[in-house]
């Protein structure tokens, strides 16, 4: 199929694009990478009257550093996140998942806002931006403001960004020397969007672990942080028990829905192994 006629939008700045969204209301898409819209408008589950095109809006791309926080433009493409020397050296989980998206062509167009702003539990990105404890700065007819990646993702393509704004920049605070992390993700094949998934950060002191965040990818109607197994590990040293009593705190938040990729009862038991994974990796990191 071809998508329902549309009207085409390029604007040159974040304020144009806002006052295109303000002036077509829910009849406008903004359009990023594109590799979740368009496949969206050829099968006409989305039919947006006007499309606006925000990549020729320079401002929205870059990476660079503030002081200690990595801030990341939502243009910015995989492919880019991949090969930056501050992302590699500041926030290196990023770098190192961003290589599991799809394929060097989707990874040169798709960009990691328009994979936040999609909200689609199955993408990477949210539960990633948990983990780094990350915050979104949006723009709208009201300025801007600020939120955390903690609590932005509400449900399956639901997040709190209004139907009047842009995602302009990601914000990560630069992780601290000695820093673990780890994302590992279950995939039938190369490319495809996780079976299940597992973000961590984590620091430890004294052969303990002091500091850990833990988020999980398709295993509920949005990205979810894992805080009950985050608390089983506080101050604690990662063993065989500890590992397991994080596995199954995780499992016990997971609300997954059944399709190609298995049933609830595989997606939640694969949840949890991938956290044992992701927290053994991110553990052997830690210096």
């Amino acid at each position: 199929m071809i998508p329902a006629r549309f009207e085409y939008h390029a604007p040159s700045s974040v304020k144009e694009a806002i006052a295109l969204l303000a002036q077509y209301g829910p009849d406008a898409k903004l359009l990023a990478g594109g590799h979740s819209l368009l496949p969206m408008m050829k099968l006409r589950f989305a039919q947006p009257e006007h499309l606006i095109d925000i990549n020729r809006i320079p401002d929205l791309r870059g990476i660079r550093e503030t002081g200690d926080t990595v801030v990341i433009g939502a243009m910015t493409s995989e492919s880019e996140i991949i090969n930056s020397p501050i992302v590699k050296a500041r926030v290196p989980v990023l770098a190192a998942a961003a290589r599991m998206i799809a394929d060097p062509q989707v990874r040169n167009r798709g960009t990691i806002g328009g994979d936040i702003a999609h909200g689609d539990p199955a993408n990477d990105h949210p539960a990633l931006a948990i983990a780094i404890e990350a915050s979104f700065v949006l723009d709208g007819p009201n300025g801007r403001r600020t939120v955390p990646a903690d609590g932005f993702f509400l449900g399956t393509y639901m997040t709190l960004l209004g139907d009047h704004e842009v995602l302009c920049e990601i914000r990560v605070p630069a992780f601290p020397q000695g820093t673990g992390w780890s994302y590992e993700k279950l995939k039938r094949k190369t490319g495809d969007w996780a079976t299940a998934g597992c973000a961590v950060v984590m620091r430890r002191s004294g052969g303990k672990v002091s500091h850990v965040r833990i988020a999980l990818t398709n295993v509920a109607p949005a990205a979810l942080r894992a805080e009950a197994a985050e608390s089983v590990l506080v101050g604690q040293s990662l063993n065989e028990t500890t590992l397991k009593a994080a596995g199954d705190a995780a499992r016990a938040l997971c609300d997954p829905a059944e399709d190609l990729r298995g049933d609830r009862e595989y997606k939640i038991a694969m949840a949890g192994e991938m956290v044992k994974q992701a927290l053994s990796q991110a553990w052997a990191r830690c210096s």
